[in-house]
């Protein structure tokens, strides 16, 4: 059991709460119907109960941030970034876990081509084949990208297999 006002490994917050989650009731009916219908990923459910303890409307459990910590076994710090998407973006963003914005592909077909036919080739002098940082140092140097890695290489050769 944890001291009082204590969460894990950080010291209690010295001032008051920057973002106080304050639930509408169509909020808290959600957030209630994620704890107990269907199935939702782990995440979701426990954002869900987190963001039930720490309302602070009329008749709320308001539950302190330490309390929320050691029932949940969550850090202050995951306590309070829910609380700030919760007030800032509301509480699908407060549910869903962010997903990285998808990478542009390096090689586009031409180069991937390129790539494939160098790959075919006999090897530069004193070597006796191809390797991956060969490949790669061969596109830079005609012109088919700016840089590209030995192991964006290697996933292209692999899939044309």
């Amino acid at each position: 059991m944890l001291p009082q006002g204590e969460c894990l490994r950080h010291p209690p917050a010295a001032m008051g709460k920057k973002y106080v989650v304050r639930l509408t009731a169509d909020d808290r009916r959600a957030l209630k119907d994620v704890c107990t219908k269907g199935v939702a990923p782990a995440l979701t459910l426990r954002h869900a109960q987190i963001l039930l303890k720490a309302d602070q409307s009329e008749g709320a459990p308001a539950w302190p941030d330490a309390r929320i910590c050691e029932a949940f076994e969550v850090e202050r710090d995951t306590v309070e970034r829910l609380r700030k998407q919760y007030v800032e973006a509301g509480r699908a963003a407060a549910l869903v876990r962010k997903r990285p914005p998808p990478r542009q592909r390096k090689l586009d077909g031409e180069a991937e081509a390129h790539l494939i036919a160098t790959a075919c080739s006999a090897p530069p002098a004193g070597h006796t084949r191809w390797t991956l940082r060969l490949l790669a140092g061969k596109l830079v140097e005609l012109e088919q990208v700016d840089t590209v890695s030995h192991e964006t290489v290697r996933q292209i050769l692999k899939k044309t297999r």
